[in-house]
């Protein structure tokens, strides 16, 4: 199976190098991507909005022959399921790393502090304890030194989406930071923070308890859950 690997925010493809190893092992194919915006310190980021991201996904799923696997982390969540939208029937499962689908009009998250066009990663004061779980000062600095800005317009603009056969493609949503028991409460509650994921007609979830960024503080495991979930799709009839 190809796998394309999406990071979150401030991160490129290097991101997901302790992820890998077991899904090549297995024979996976993996593609691990550098967002536009997100090649330097110094790259380039004005003009480049959610959309941009969206369509480099988009046109690494054109590149491939055959079915694709999506993973996304974070904010990589809502940029998956905006390509999951725009080729439902090349995708074959959508796997969400501690995110899930952002519906249309909904917006990444805008209460970052901006500087122009730019979203630096913030002080770690900004962030919530559950973000922080498992990640040691050693961990955070290693973060911090490889961070790349994210564009602001990838973070404030709204989702578009057009096609409603995605909801007819496979998800799995790997929950960290809180229990996919919370999630599955939620959306009995109908609230609209889930609203999207529960229109989505086949979902499996998989607790992977740490922080937000499981692929620093739990990368094996997370390589592992990422593997089953393909393996699963891969059998599936």
């Amino acid at each position: 199976m190809d796998i394309i690997l999406v990071p979150g925010f401030w991160l490129d493809a290097s991101s997901w190098s302790e992820v890998t190893p077991p899904l090549v092992a297995a024979g996976h194919r993996v593609h691990p991507l550098t967002l536009p915006g997100l090649e330097a310190a110094d790259a380039p980021r004005a003009g480049i909005g959610l959309r941009t991201h969206i369509d480099a996904v988009v046109a690494a799923v054109d590149g491939i022959d055959g079915p694709v696997v999506l993973v996304g982390h974070s904010g990589g969540g809502a940029i998956i399921h905006g390509a999951v939208d725009a080729r439902p029937d090349r995708i074959a499962r959508a796997i969400y790393v501690d995110s899930g689908p952002l519906g249309a009009g909904g917006v990444i998250n805008d209460q970052l502090p901006a500087e122009g066009d730019e979203v630096p990663l913030p002080p770690w004061e900004l962030f919530d304890d559950e973000d922080l779980v498992d990640l040691d000062q050693e961990l955070r600095a290693a973060f911090r030194a490889r961070a790349v800005p994210e564009p602001k317009a990838v973070a404030q603009d709204r989702q578009e989406l057009h096609d409603e056969r995605r909801y007819d493609v496979p998800a799995t949503i790997i929950a960290c930071e809180f229990p996919s028991s919370l999630l599955r409460e939620w959306i009995a509650q109908g609230n609209p923070y889930v609203a999207e994921l529960a229109r989505i007609r086949d979902v499996d979830y998989v607790d992977l308890p740490t922080g937000h960024w499981p692929q620093f503080t739990r990368p094996a495991e997370l390589g592992a859950v990422i593997l089953a979930a393909v393996d699963a799709t891969a059998v599936a009839p």
